[in-house]
């Protein structure tokens, strides 16, 4: 037998709910859920003492459950006569003082301020199946009646879908009533949710309106979003940002159900935010893996990150979450990164924090009450603190934090927050400074304070840096490149000039600076922020030997080329970001490679020079045209691909009889290698130079 209409404007008609009722008898029909899947948030706004009308009852259980709880003084209207007699005979001895009545809610026949709640339950999304002029007229009639009906303080209490069109209409009519607008969503226990996919996919929301008196001149809105995993409501500053609030929600919603279905959806992530700023909390990336033969206990699993360890490649691009995912051994992994600038307890309240949400992700066939593991590295949640935060004008918002390593020794960071899954800049600290971090951090512990404040850790001074470790694999690759100036042994002795184009923290000139004593070092930095940030911050600091110049790198070069009393360089480094998010390259920026001033580039190197250059760039028409382009001004070019990372490390030099072989390659870097380990000179022998040039590849 088919109840559904032709079109969905028969729902605003008389007659297809007549005809509607009396096909389908009595058993009950309800829009959105049971009394058990709403009771909840029916409880927080209707008191038992409240009188209370339900528009568009029909045959639901919903007012006769509420009757049996306490709710007693409920008036049901309905424009079917055939479903108000029913409910009159079922309700007559059972609950005499509830009332049934035939009426049009668009021309209801109560006095004014007659009721403290009007309850809808799918009524208003019925009605308003479409924008037409008649429907919208008809919904006007509908809202304005409610509005009369409701005392002052009362409430017009909505179960809808909330689809955007039903959603822009009540919101919009309330607010300009001056009424206080929430839209609260209905929380759903996890085997309520798998009923209700067979019935839609959107969430379900109660709009909730309170009338206000009216105040003259005033132009006050309030619009507040209360989601289901919280009690306290969130200020929203606009109509606008409310309806894009409820839109995330039910893309999430329609997600977790694509995700409940099926396996193997491709690169899916998300961010959870917090519920009391509405900022990102956690990112969740699910990751399955075919592969995996399903048992009992392998179908789902959570593995948090610990903080300040997004970015590396296992955690932080896709390829390693794979590989992660197949070494854990499970069908669906969903990795967790923290974010900076929130606060976490340790583990016990993340996993807390998170468990009802992750297992809206669970795969299909996961069996019911099933426990799922929390996995980490370590056990625990990691350390992140926060040393800085600024803004500056030229790169944007950024922020200096130590965090924790694999081996319990701490990292010092820069990262530029545009782009906040990239480490702009390392370095390692030394020992003593991570000693006194885990002190710290275990005295914490015992008080019960958050990781994540600026607190936790004094202000570590640049000393604190270890400046002969590379912390970088690129920074580590540019090195190797001087071992292709000949005589890596004599380097320590001769005079060596290098140009590094790009500070950041300065890690690339002081290593250079400080490891060959003949070396001088002209570093070029556009931002000045970079530089106090280099200096307070990384142990950085200029000499007779090494000068930083505030200038646009293409600007100091084209100056030095033109320049009458041109400088020779024996390196040029190349480790500069672009500023423009947008292009398919973002290290350097494409104005570097333009053959105009590579010619520049050429004009201030030695005759055996070397060119090195950092290139990151994800299009590969673009990455082709910059070799080739690099191939016509420089004849001899190696290419050295950081594994794990976009990286590629160019080294370019100016004549063909400088093309060096792989082992020759490997031989000039051991040479390079024994040198810098010659006692004293404080190299640090945990990373192998000549390792940088095995997997050179010859252009």
């Amino acid at each position: 037998m088919n109840l559904l209409p032709k079109s969905s404007k028969e729902f605003g008609s008389v007659d297809y709910w007549e005809k509607f009722f009396q096909q389908r008898g009595k058993k009950a029909f309800e829009w959105y859920g049971t009394y058990l899947e709403l009771c909840g948030v029916l409880h927080k706004y209707i008191k038992p003492r409240e009188r209370v009308l339900v528009i568009g009852c029909g045959n639901s259980e919903l007012s006769e459950q509420l009757y049996d709880v306490g709710y007693q003084d409920i008036v049901n209207i309905d424009i079917s006569e055939a479903v108000i007699k029913q409910m009159k005979e079922r309700n007559a001895s059972r609950r005499p003082q509830m009332s049934f009545l035939k009426m049009d809610m668009t021309q209801m026949e109560f006095p004014d301020a007659s009721f403290q709640v009007v309850l809808d339950k799918g009524t208003l999304d019925a009605v308003l199946t479409d924008e037409e002029e008649k429907t919208l007229q008809q919904v006007d009639r509908m809202l304005a009646e409610v509005g009369r009906v409701l005392q002052v303080g009362g409430r017009y209490l909505c179960i809808s879908l909330a689809q955007a069109h039903i959603l822009k209409k009540a919101v919009g009519h309330f607010s300009r009533e001056g009424w206080m607008v929430r839209v609260h969503q209905v929380a759903s226990s996890q085997d309520q949710v798998l009923e209700a996919e067979s019935r839609f996919s959107l969430p379900v929301f109660a709009f909730v309106m309170t009338k206000f008196r009216p105040v003259p001149g005033s132009a006050l809105q309030i619009f507040e979003l209360c989601a289901q995993e919280q009690g306290k409501p969130v200020r929203l500053e606009s109509a606008e940002r409310l309806a894009e609030a409820v839109r995330e929600r039910q893309q999430y919603a329609w997600l977790c159900s694509q995700l409940r279905r099926k396996a193997g959806l491709g690169s899916v992530s998300l961010d959870l935010c917090s519920g009391d700023t509405g900022e990102p909390r956690y990112t969740l990336h699910v990751v399955d893996s075919p592969a995996v033969k399903p048992s009992r206990d392998n179908h789902f699993a959570i593995f948090i990150i610990p903080q300040g360890r997004e970015t590396e490649w296992l955690f932080g691009m896709e390829e390693g979450r794979k590989q992660l995912a197949a070494s854990a051994g499970f069908r669906r992994l969903v990795t967790v990164a923290l974010h900076r600038g929130q606060q976490y307890d340790g583990m016990d309240s993340v996993q807390a924090e998170l468990s009802s949400r992750v297992m809206e992700l669970a795969p299909a066939g996961m069996p019911p009450q099933q426990q799922v593991p929390f996995l980490s590295v370590g056990g625990d949640i990691g350390v992140r603190t926060v040393q800085h935060q600024d803004c500056s004008p030229l790169s944007g918002d950024y922020v200096i934090e130590d965090v924790q390593g694999d081996d319990r020794r701490y990292f010092r960071r820069l990262i530029f927050l545009s782009n906040r899954n990239v480490v702009q800049s390392e370095a390692r600290l030394l020992k003593d400074v991570s000693h006194r971090a885990q002190k710290k951090r275990k005295k914490d512990k015992k008080k019960q304070r958050p990781a994540d404040t600026p607190e936790d850790l004094p202000p570590a001074p640049g000393q604190s840096v270890d400046k002969s470790y590379l912390c970088c694999e690129h920074h580590k690759a540019m090195i190797a490149g001087l071992a292709l100036l000949r005589n890596p042994e004599l380097l320590l002795e001769t005079p060596l000039a290098l140009l590094v184009v790009g500070l950041g923290g300065g890690s690339l000139p002081l290593f250079v600076h400080d490891h060959f004593p003949k070396s001088c070092v002209d570093a070029v930095e556009i931002d000045p922020s970079m530089l106090e940030v280099a200096t307070r911050w990384f142990g950085f600091a200029q000499s007779e030997r090494m000068k930083v110049h505030i200038a646009d790198g293409l600007d100091y070069i084209t100056s030095l080329a033109g320049g009458e009393a041109r400088p020779l360089y024996d390196v040029i480094m190349f480790d500069v970001d672009s500023k423009d998010p947008t292009l398919g390259m973002s290290c350097p920026p494409p104005a570097f490679v333009d053959q105009p001033f590579l010619q520049k580039v050429k004009s201030i190197l030695t005759h055996e020079g070397v060119f090195v250059l950092n290139l990151v760039c994800r299009d590969l028409a673009l990455k082709d045209s910059v070799l080739a382009g690099l191939k016509a001004a420089f004849p001899v070019l190696y290419v050295r691909r950081i594994e794990g990372e976009v990286n590629e490390i160019l080294f370019c030099q100016l004549h063909p009889g400088q093309k060096l072989a792989t082992p020759e390659l490997l031989e000039m870097a051991q040479a390079l290698e024994r040198t810098l380990r010659r006692p004293g000179r404080g190299w640090d022998d945990t990373y192998v130079l000549s390792d940088m040039l095995k997997t050179v590849k010859i252009v």
